[in-house]
């Protein structure tokens, strides 16, 4: 009997937590009891009482299983952490807050049986704001285009992984993963099935404006060169314009200097435009250091605190 692993990583999720494990353990003993299952929970340290009832749920039944993390080790590191630590022929990834549909599990499951060692879910549509919805889908154009690796529009990180794709996973070494491009970049032969994504059923979500720049930059610095391509390009330029605007007055100080009186407006208004033009792509330049820093340093994805039922 073929074991299904599904992951299901959490913070501040107490209003979630037990309805999730009732109702994919309802799903498994249910609809596919071809199947023998484990329900993993990753806990990235939360503040409200998701650990207490992750403990309950545990105690109830053995097939769940949790890991505790000692800190918040980000929204990238403990999913992928979590990953590492299944037993099963296949991991399902999905989110505590329902927004991942648990209806669309048996398909990925079939996909999986046809052959495909990575079925990506792929949000063809949302209730989430409109803006957002927006704003994610221009995003998702733009880093297309750039990355020399394809990227997958609206996918993140809902999906089935097959145990052979977990193994490239545990041999990355990667202190920063970032699932989404891994998956572009590595993965095997892959079906993407669409799903609509749903409204939180309870609690707040901690994604915020910081956290969403924080995954555009890890994406934009690990899968793209083109930031600095422009910012050489940029400074090529700027350094012709300022030599011909140098020139430019040489030459009009020499020969007609009196008919010609600028003031200091084009010189001050230059001075502001390169100044801001580096200080733009220094920043970009720092974005790409931070990365490699990152990845140097070493450190362990994830430390935990406790395990239950391993």
């Amino acid at each position: 009997m073929k074991k299904v692993s599904v992951l299901v990583p959490c913070y501040n999720e107490e209003e979630n937590v037990i309805p999730m494990s009732q109702a994919l353990t309802k799903l498994f003993e249910e609809q596919l009891t071809q199947y023998d299952y484990e329900i993993v929970f990753i806990d990235n340290c939360s503040q409200d009482t998701t650990r207490d009832k992750l403990r309950m749920i545990c105690a109830g039944n053995k097939k769940i299983k949790a890991i505790l993390n000692a800190k918040n080790f980000g929204q990238f590191n403990s999913p992928y952490y979590g990953m590492l630590q299944t037993t099963g022929d296949c991991v399902i990834c999905m989110c505590c807050d329902f927004q991942d549909p648990i209806e669309v599990v048996p398909e990925f499951l079939k996909a999986w049986e046809e052959g495909y060692r990575i079925v990506c879910g792929i949000k063809a549509t949302s209730r989430e704001n409109g803006i957002m919805r927006f704003l994610r889908t221009c995003y998702y154009k733009a880093i297309k285009k750039m990355s020399q690796v394809e990227q997958i529009e609206h996918f993140t990180g809902f999906g089935l992984y097959d145990k052979s794709f977990i193994e490239v996973l545990r041999n990355l070494d990667d202190p920063t993963p970032f699932l989404r491009g891994i998956v572009a970049e590595l993965g095997f032969k892959r079906k993407d099935i669409e799903y609509e994504q749903q409204r939180r059923r309870a609690g707040k979500t901690h994604n915020n404006w910081y956290s969403l720049y924080d995954a555009a930059m890890l994406s934009f610095t690990s899968y793209t060169k083109v930031g600095l391509r422009v910012a050489t390009i940029m400074g090529f330029l700027c350094s012709v314009i300022s030599l011909a605007v140098a020139v430019f007055y040489l030459v009009m100080k020499l020969t007609h200097w009196s008919e010609f009186q600028a003031g200091m407006a084009p010189v001050t208004i230059g001075v502001f435009l390169m100044g801001s033009i580096q200080l733009f792509f220094i920043g970009l330049v720092g974005e790409y250091i931070m990365n490699i820093n990152t990845r140097v340093m070493k450190r362990p994805l994830v430390v935990e605190e406790e395990r239950i039922n391993f």
